[in-house]
């Protein structure tokens, strides 16, 4: 039986981004390839609601270091303790979630692959402070060189890790992101009123959903909001967590009297996000750059029409019936939902097509996609021993 670990501590303390990408595929391979065995290794234990779905499997099984009270020598752990527990556990292969790997992983029999999932920092560094671009700099580029395979959560990364780091091509791989199995079913009208009354939604709304930081590119949106407002009578619901930024967006609309447009939803369930998307006309997200872009691909489930950012990975997400717009042209975005809106038939296209095309975001065709190079690098490694 083949024993895969993974670097499980985004699954075990990220609400969202990485924990949900890392909770989602942990979950994917458990549920559909039960011959194998799935070791999380997490620098300590943790109470997350959003991992009792994991914990069920009998064929998942968790690591953590034996002394996990002293905090130094759980940060080394995964650094390079970790090793003597992979060894011990007698792991086949070893998987990075989020662009690390235990140093001198490359001098054991165990084989090894990691995400990348952006190099964000890269193309935008002054969106980072310097102390953080130079650590993950030195992370990423370390993990991408010592890993057996790598692998990119989208096509845009890929062709970043070659020119920024010089990563051979054929070296790494493609594998899309799923989004939660939740975000695949249609909620009867009663959960739907439960969820409207409870965060007491507008009958028709725009949808965004995501961080609020400045790559995010909120601003946008809400300034193609005011633009609209005298066209069309549609508010925005927001859902996602900001600081200085959001303090920048709030001051906006307050000075164009936007106050009964712009919802912000705060404490949002997850398990009860994708009832928000169902009611939603309409999801924009006019973000600069991105890794893959997941809320895309939940909107698609959702059967909502999707209007996002020309380039980067975007039209991978969104495919060719959704809608593309200048991340910083406010008057373009607004005449895209104004067109979307009123076009019924548009609307029809652009909800069927999408919801076709995600069919192969969902989890078990990216779990079968894992399993094939998982196999293929424990082939490889046993050829070299």
């Amino acid at each position: 039986m083949m024993k895969i670990g993974f670097d499980a501590k985004r699954a075990f303390f990220n609400q969202t981004g990485l924990g949900n990408y890392s909770r989602t595929l942990i979950q994917t391979l458990a549920k559909f390839h039960p011959e194998y065995q799935y070791w999380l290794y997490s620098p300590k234990n943790s109470d997350n609601p959003r991992l009792s779905e994991i914990r069920q499997f009998q064929n998942i099984k968790l690591r953590f270091p034996n002394n996990f009270v002293n905090k130094k020598v759980s940060a080394l752990w995964r650094t390079s303790n970790i090793l003597n527990n992979l060894k011990k556990d007698k792991i086949d292969i070893y998987h990075g979630l989020s662009h690390e790997l235990p140093l001198s992983i490359e001098k054991t029999d165990i084989a090894s692959v990691v995400t990348i999932h952006d190099l964000i920092f890269e193309r935008f560094p002054k969106l980072y402070p310097y102390i953080d671009r130079k650590l993950y700099r030195w992370k990423f580029k370390s993990a991408a060189q010592r890993a057996d395979r790598v692998v990119a959560i989208s096509e845009q990364t890929k062709q970043d890790l070659v020119d920024f780091y010089e990563v051979d091509a054929e070296k790494i791989d493609v594998i899309y992101q799923s989004c939660a199995p939740i975000f695949y079913e249609k909620y009867d009208g009663e959960m739907k009123k439960k969820v409207r009354l409870k965060y007491n939604l507008p009958q028709n709304y725009i949808l965004y959903v995501g961080s609020i930081i400045e790559r995010k590119n909120l601003l946008t949106l809400v300034k193609a909001m005011h633009l609209l407002k005298n066209k069309l009578d549609i508010p925005l619901v927001v859902i996602g967590n900001g600081g200085e930024y959001k303090n920048k967006i709030i001051q906006y609309i307050r000075k164009q009297h936007l106050e009964q447009n712009i919802l912000f939803l705060n404490n949002v369930v997850f398990q009860e996000l994708p009832c928000i998307y169902q009611l939603s006309n309409l999801f924009v997200l006019p973000s600069i750059f991105e890794g893959f872009g997941i809320p895309i691909i939940e909107a698609q489930h959702s059967g909502i029409p999707v209007i996002t950012s020309q380039g980067s990975c975007f039209p991978e997400a969104g495919g060719k019936h959704s809608e593309y717009i200048d991340a910083f042209n406010e008057e373009e975005l607004m005449q895209k939902i104004f067109k979307v809106l009123t076009d019924s038939e548009k609307q029809k296209y652009m909800k069927e097509e999408g919801y076709k095309y995600v069919e192969k975001f969902k989890e078990k065709n990216i779990g079968l996609q894992w399993i094939r190079l998982y196999s293929d690098l424990s082939k490889n490694k046993q050829l070299f021993k």
